[in-house]
């Protein structure tokens, strides 16, 4: 064994989503397209927010960047995967270890911008007077690096744990990336510590997350109820659709991976789950936030019919 990281394994080999030949070219075409698509919505949706002034406010900064987040989190999964399936499915131990550690600090990120989002809906929707006084520039600013400090946490925590165990012989990880509970599987050591600081951290940072979103969800649903017109009322919760719609995809998928117990939670219902959070939601998040909100799509509107007009000037 090397001294170190106490392991004879220098690389890794991912299995991926299928074994199955045929299928590689498809999935290869599916997620290539999955991965465009959530690179291009998410980096519009920034710039949108960029250019357009009446999008800078607190929700669309924190919402550029929950993008952001978006981008690099699919970037650390999905190019890699993208090689599982036509080129190279080996991944260095050093590169490993990286990419557990950058995937952790996006998932934080994501969990605790998605609360910060809850919190900017309740003061929006339950102290409207007070909104522009609470949520200033200033505060948004303090949350986001708030938010990238504390996220450092998770994958520190994970990253060491893993660095302290043994992997003797198998290299074969039974995912499409880097993840805890595929490398915990795959270790010679005891891993009941690292298993136990799995469930407790990960069932901490839900906590942490979930029960801010359920108070203020539960101030909002009441705040809405005391609206007389249900014009009003509509109208009042399409401000706060969106976001409680990717809280449910994302939480509820996270949940799957990482909170149930071990004999109900597989590698199989693992990696399923790990294609939705890592790469189907990043995706679908811009889509959400813009098709169901009516300042975006104004927003997106006005900026496509400046461009025939550019165009005429030169």
């Amino acid at each position: 064994m090397k001294d170190g990281n106490w392991t004879s394994v220098t690389e890794f080999i991912l299995l991926g989503l299928s074994e199955d030949p045929e299928l590689q070219l498809p999935l290869f075409v599916l997620f290539f397209l999955i991965y465009i698509i959530t690179v291009v919505c998410n980096l519009s949706v920034i710039i949108l927010i960029w250019i357009s002034p009446n999008l800078h406010t607190p929700m669309y900064l924190l919402l550029s960047n929950l993008s952001f987040v978006d981008i690099c989190c699919s970037s650390v999964i999905t190019p890699k995967m993208l090689g599982t399936f036509m080129l190279k499915n080996t991944i260095s131990f050093r590169g490993c270890m990286a990419q557990l550690f950058f995937f952790a600090y996006m998932v934080s990120g994501e969990v605790f911008l998605l609360t910060a989002l809850s919190y900017d809906r309740y003061v929006a929707i339950c102290n409207p007077l007070r909104y522009t006084t609470i949520m200033t520039k200033q505060a948004c600013t303090f949350i986001v690096v708030f938010i990238s400090l504390i996220s450092f946490l998770d994958p520190l925590i994970h990253t060491i744990g893993i660095l302290r165990l043994s992997f003797c012989s198998s290299n074969e990880i039974m995912h499409f990336h880097c993840d805890v509970i595929p490398l915990l599987k795959l270790s010679c050591s005891d891993t009941s510590l690292n298993e136990l600081i799995v469930t407790y951290e990960s069932s901490c940072l839900t906590i942490a997350s979930i029960v801010p979103i359920i108070i203020s969800y539960t101030c909002i649903i009441s705040t809405i109820i005391r609206i007389r017109s249900s014009d009003g009322r509509w109208r009042t919760f399409s401000t706060c659709s969106s976001h409680a719609a990717s809280v449910t995809l994302y939480f509820g998928t996270i949940a799957v991976m990482y909170i149930m117990p071990s004999t109900i939670n597989s590698l199989e219902q693992g990696r399923v789950a790990a294609v939705f959070y890592t790469v189907v939601i990043p995706m679908v998040n811009p889509m959400i936030y813009s098709l169901r909100n009516k300042d975006v799509k104004d927003s997106l509107r006005k900026a496509m019919q400046k461009i025939p007009l550019k165009g005429k000037k030169l």
